[in-house]
């Protein structure tokens, strides 16, 4: 038995080589096969075959690689913001309980209109003090007419002179102060004067022109020296107020161009100039960026925007092969 299966042993050994010959070139032409099947699937995703009526309805335009000056920008965020002295708070000098108010946020009111009533007894003691020194003003002047005639004539005292006189100026001093206390309160003397009556009441008044941003008035409130009761924002003088961050600080320089857009708005079609960077930054680590709009606009305070910062340019290859417009 031996003998005979060592007489069929180089066949066998033929037979098994043959087949794993078979098996490996099966397996490279497999592999050859998706080799090639990927590289052609790949050139047909690299070409787009357009028909001349597809071309001409996609409105495409071919263009050559060209160089471009590229804007250096930096994203900002920040909001409409007044100038300073477009800007009012208005309160109650010596204070008072609140006799009228009807003005509501949003409203217009001009420089010197009435916003509001006070009541208070000190506004009676202020007026009946300037009226008694007003009478005793005009005594004093004549008496001190009469004693400066007799004192060059040398016929009264050196000392009773100079009491009068002393006591002429105090008085002017005197009703100075009161005018400026009734000015600060609200009380007119010229009227106070005029029909000599005295009120209780004294009114607070619009120092400038302007929408009412709050109003913390009701009747019968007391409002104290200290009491915030109006807050006023005029619409004359606005300008843009952005946050950058402290490592855009070097990048950013007055004079350059701002792009901004409103919240609800896509473009930034709105334009500025920088006119003032901020030197020191706030708590939140931001610098603050102000900047002139080059055009009016209709914009109110506190309205929030978009912008970015033109900081330079830098020339770059550009590839427009092919643009395509919808």
């Amino acid at each position: 038995m031996n003998s005979s299966f060592k007489k069929y042993i180089p066949f066998l050994l033929i037979v098994v080589i043959t087949v794993l010959s078979c098996k490996d070139q099966k397996e490279t032409a497999t592999e050859q096969a998706v080799t090639e099947n990927k590289t052609d699937t790949a050139s047909q995703v690299k070409q787009i075959t357009f028909t001349p009526d597809q071309y001409k309805l996609s409105d495409i335009q071919t263009g050559t690689i060209e160089l471009r000056n590229l804007s250096n920008i930096i994203k900002l965020t920040g909001a409409i913001e007044a100038e300073p002295n477009s800007v009012a708070t208005v309160s109650a000098p010596l204070g008072g309980y609140i006799k009228s108010a009807g003005l509501l946020p949003g409203q217009f009111v001009k420089k010197g209109q009435q916003l509001a009533t006070l009541e208070n007894p000190e506004f009676i003691s202020i007026q009946q003090e300037y009226l008694e020194s007003i009478g005793r003003l005009e005594y004093l002047s004549q008496e001190y007419k009469r004693q400066q005639d007799l004192r060059n004539e040398d016929i009264n005292a050196a000392k009773t002179y100079q009491q009068v006189s002393s006591d002429f100026k105090v008085m002017k001093a005197r009703i100075s102060g009161l005018e400026q206390q009734m000015a600060l309160i609200g009380i007119s003397t010229a009227s106070l004067k005029r029909s000599n009556k005295i009120s209780r009441t004294a009114g607070i008044y619009a120092p400038i022109s302007g929408y009412i941003k709050n109003s913390n008035t009701n009747i019968g409130k007391y409002a104290s020296p200290t009491d915030i009761l109006f807050e006023i924002t005029g619409t004359n003088d606005l300008h843009l107020a952005l946050n950058a961050f402290e490592k855009d600080l070097g990048k950013i320089q007055v004079g350059q161009t701002v792009r901004f857009s409103l919240s609800n708005e896509n473009d930034y079609k709105h334009t500025g100039k920088v006119f003032l960077v901020g030197q020191a930054a706030d708590d939140k680590k931001m610098i603050p960026v102000h900047c002139h709009f080059t055009k009016d606009v209709k914009l109110l305070p506190g309205m929030y925007v978009k912008a970015w910062v033109e900081t330079g340019t830098d020339e770059k290859m550009q590839c427009r092969m092919m643009h395509l417009y919808s």
